[in-house]
């Protein structure tokens, strides 16, 4: 029996966690209670471990504090959702124990594992029972207490998990929403299968050379979680174009810094005549549109990743485009030099990219759908992080925004309640001033920027106290209430309502009103609910499954009942939500 881990060990546990949480995605997965189409909490937490494991794969380490120093900051920046914040936090907990430290033994583990459990306790603002927070710090209590007593570390990690277990059972009785769908925690399950996994490998009884080395996370959940492939592509066209320059000397910074800001894996290669470009993104008629300022565009290639995986994933040829071969194979051996000759890396290439302050305030804003990021756009956004309900950013793919935006202070609106945690963790990761306004849906975030004036009259041309307009966004975001309207992910008994599997599915400031076989019904007992706030104003964004017309009979249907308010239609393209509709 082990006394102590040194770094090998503490290394091999981490990635026999990963292969266990990897293995168990869709069990996890499946306790989610809500039955709306969700991020899903094995998903999150998986993607969130599997930072920590790459990591570790590519180096040996020393000491167990450097190698828990790795897994926790992979984890800080691979954060997705809530539950893998959480699980972020408690591992930061354990580094800080160990720091200093080559070996560990058993009061040195397990003090590291309460101080992570303090960790993720202090970072949330309203602790609840009967999560993942709860499981951690019982488990972690009674290692603790074994390892005081004298037991040795793998003795006191089985007392541990032992109490997390009853603890696990016992999240159905603490909550009382899944009490009545008669499931226990989703985050508490995968706490508990990261610390079995971990005394598995400590007692030898797996290894991480048992998992295959080569598989690739979201690849092998995709039969399971189809939402995994949108983790894994953050933008969806790929989009390669050819614009025939204004002038020999034009300067293409300014598009650099745009296109950067609407996307990733940016390559600009140009010579006297022409410009290429290659970039992902969700808004390939926004790269156009500005490429074309700067000259006149002679070819274009735009392909859907997502489908294209799909159909390779079905056994299918990828449809694709063969007018620009040539053009590629250019662009590659531009890339290539590149690479060689040690040029400038663009800045949505660089991982280290930090804009230049060109202004005091900035804003990022977390949305999904070419309608929503263009709207974003015009109401003053810097940069837009693609994401929300399935698609929750990691802390790194914010950071990265934070980084772009060219201005001292940035605003982060994460703009979804399962993103906001994930924005608070880039405070401090950054020498930015990041202030995160905690925008539980998109609309919140619109009405909050349709209040950001961040400069004063003209006549002084000093910025606005960052504490005014903060409370003004602040007390914006306060009026809105926001309505939902998607679809039953999976069959439940709700709250009182019996649900099925593809109904349609209202909510009202993230409560459920009902679902419903017709959108007829749903519109006229959502406008009885939305009627209790007596609005002003009515803004109905549809979304990419909805057409212009039944946008405009639904919005009838509203008019009907608030002959009296301000009502708008506006096309979103955001994915899962049918509509948004936000009643001021």
């Amino acid at each position: 029996m082990k006394e102590y881990i040194d770094a090998a060990a503490f290394k091999e546990m981490i990635l026999c966690a990963d292969a266990a949480l990897h293995h168990n995605i869709q069990g996890i997965n499946d306790l989610n209670v809500f039955p709306v189409p969700d991020g899903d909490t094995g998903t999150n937490m998986g993607l969130t471990i599997q930072t920590a494991a790459t990591e570790l794969k590519k180096r040996d380490f020393d000491s167990v504090s450097a190698a828990a120093d790795c897994v926790a900051s992979a984890m800080l920046r691979g954060a997705r959702g809530n539950s893998g914040v959480i699980l972020s936090l408690l591992f930061r907990g354990i580094s800080k124990r160990l720091k200093g430290l080559d070996t560990a033994g058993a009061v040195e583990f397990t003090g590291a594992m309460n101080d992570g459990v303090a960790a993720a306790y202090k970072a949330v603002m309203k602790p609840a029972e009967g999560t993942i927070l709860t499981v951690s710090r019982l488990a972690s209590q009674a290692a603790g207490k074994a390892a005081e007593s004298g037991a040795l570390l793998e003795d006191a990690l089985l007392a541990g998990i032992r109490e997390g277990e009853i603890a696990l059972e016992d999240t159905i009785n603490q909550n009382p929403v899944l009490k009545k769908a008669g499931v226990i925690d989703a985050g508490g399950k995968g706490y508990m299968i990261i610390l079995r996994a971990m005394l598995d490998s400590l007692q030898g009884k797996v290894s991480s050379a048992d998992d295959s080395g080569e598989r690739s996370y979201s690849d092998s959940v995709f039969e399971n979680s189809g939402e995994v492939l949108l983790e894994s592509i953050t933008f969806t066209f790929d989009t390669v174009y050819v614009v025939r320059k204004n002038s020999p000397d034009v300067d293409l910074d300014p598009l650099r810094r745009y296109l950067g800001s609407i996307g990733d894996s940016l390559v600009i290669s140009d010579d006297d005549e022409i410009f290429k470009v290659h970039v992902h993104t969700d808004m390939p008629g926004n790269a156009l549109n500005e490429s074309q300022k700067y000259g006149t565009l002679e070819l274009a290639k735009i392909e859907n990743m997502v489908t294209q995986a799909e159909q390779l994933k079905a056994g299918k040829k990828a449809q694709t485009t063969d007018d620009l071969d040539e053009i590629d194979k250019e662009l590659e051996a531009m890339e290539s030099a590149t690479a060689v000759t040690g040029g400038d890396a663009s800045p949505a290439e660089d991982p280290d990219y930090v804009a230049e302050a060109e202004k005091e305030y900035g804003v990022v804003a977390v949305c999904a759908g070419e309608g929503m990021a263009s709207l974003f756009m015009e109401l003053g956004a810097d940069t837009i992080v693609t994401g929300g309900q399935t698609m929750n950013p990691s802390t790194e793919d914010i950071l990265k925004a934070i980084q772009r935006t060219p201005a001292n202070t940035v605003f982060v609106f994460p703009n979804n309640k399962n993103i906001i945690m994930a924005a608070e963790q880039c405070t401090g990761l950054t020498d930015k001033h990041v202030i995160v306004m905690p925008s539980r849906t998109v609309p919140q975030g619109i009405a909050a920027l349709l209040n950001f004036v961040p400069d004063e009259p003209e006549e002084t041309g000093d910025s606005v106290p960052v504490e005014s307009l903060v409370g003004a966004m602040g007390e914006a975001m306060g009026n809105v209430h926001t309505a939902m309207v998607t679809y039953a992910a999976r069959d439940s008994d709700f709250d009182g309502h019996a649900i099925h599997a593809g109904e349609y599915l209202a909510l009202l400031d993230g409560q459920l009103i009902g679902s419903y076989t017709n959108t007829r019904t749903l519109f006229k007992e959502l406008s009885w609910a939305i009627d209790d706030f007596h609005p002003e104003f009515i803004t109905i964004y549809y979304g990419e499954d909805v057409t212009e017309e039944e946008a405009s009979a639904a919005a009838e249907t509203i008019i009907g009942n608030f002959p009296d308010s301000d009502v708008n239609v506006v096309n979103g393209g955001q994915p899962v939500y049918y509509y948004m509709i936000s009643a001021e």
